[in-house]
């Protein structure tokens, strides 16, 4: 075990927890109601965190309450409209704006962070002999891609998605075992909460257009699909090359496009099935060469 880490993990945890013990006693009704009618007057959190700033608070403590009282605002509105209500979800710790996150075996650069939606991408996830590795051993195993049919429970060849995939069950190979140690340090997430990692190779042309993560409740087969594991709550997606145009991960509700370079990766979360999580993404369609990705999907609970 490594004890060094480990009383890092611990300090930087309980610093966490000071702040935004902090953060809640200063949120006082006034506070509250103030930075709810910035919002709903359509200014973005970093004018509010600046105007906060400006009023004397300090970074740290303004940043966590601007997110309490954003994030309990948006659950009010969920209970209200009667959406279900939110888990649990991976979270990178990322409370200090680390630059870098220690994986254990593997050190990860922070790219880009974003709250809503939760979006992180890193950079270094992956050496290039491991990227190589992962699509030397999933080529031949290769088929059409399949998506989950929630209608039924099982499987189906969706026109909306032109790639050919292939899984590895968990732990399959020391490679996949090592990756899956990875992400789980990096996402604080239990290894057996995760699915299967898959393999996608798209050629020139190929896509996947935006779509959810998450298995919606309205369908009948998604009671099934649920006794596995619970709901989807996060997503990792690997780029296991750098394709020479297109292919980027898009988010068509916020306006984000992830490049995708080899060894990066993008993760994002979502506590609820419901599309106010913002997580609708795809896709985009390889214009030149093609495209590799491995994606792990990670569930509420332990995945069977």
């Amino acid at each position: 075990m490594n004890t060094t880490a480990s009383t890092t993990t611990t300090n930087t945890s309980a610093a966490a927890d000071e702040r935004s013990k902090a953060a809640r006693q200063a949120i006082t009704p006034e506070l509250r109601r103030w930075i709810i009618e910035q919002a709903q007057a359509g200014h973005p959190p970093p004018v509010v965190l600046q105007s906060m700033r400006d009023a004397g608070w300090d970074e740290d403590v303004a940043t966590d309450a601007l997110e309490i009282t954003l994030q309990e605002h948006l659950n009010e509105l969920a209970v209200q409209q009667g959406q279900p209500s939110g888990v649990p979800v991976p979270e990178p710790l990322l409370d200090e704006s680390p630059a870098r996150v220690d994986c254990g075996d593997r050190v990860v650069d922070v790219l880009l962070a974003m709250a809503q939606p939760r979006v992180v991408v890193f950079g270094n996830l992956l050496a290039p002999e491991e990227c190589d590795a992962l699509m030397a051993a999933a080529e031949p195993r290769m088929a059409r891609s399949l998506t989950v049919a929630t209608k039924t429970g099982g499987e189906e060849i969706n026109a909306d998605r032109t790639s050919d995939g292939m899984f590895f069950q968990r732990a399959e190979t020391e490679l996949i075992e090592r990756i899956e140690q990875r992400i789980a340090r990096l996402l604080n997430w239990p290894i057996e909460n995760g699915e299967g990692l898959q393999v996608l190779h798209y050629r020139p042309g190929a896509e996947y257009k935006p779509h959810y993560d998450y298995f919606d409740p309205a369908e009948p087969g998604t009671a099934t699909i649920l006794r596995r594991g619970g709901q989807r709550v996060g997503t990792l997606v690997m780029y296991l090359n750098t394709p020479e145009k297109g292919g980027g991960t898009t988010f068509p509700d916020v306006h984000v496009e992830v490049a995708p370079q080899r060894g990066n990766a993008v993760f994002f979360s979502y506590d609820r099935p419901h599309a106010a999580t913002r997580t609708l993404h795809g896709g985009a369609p390889v214009i030149a060469g093609e495209k590799w990705i491995a994606t792990k999907w990670l569930r509420e609970r332990e995945f069977k």
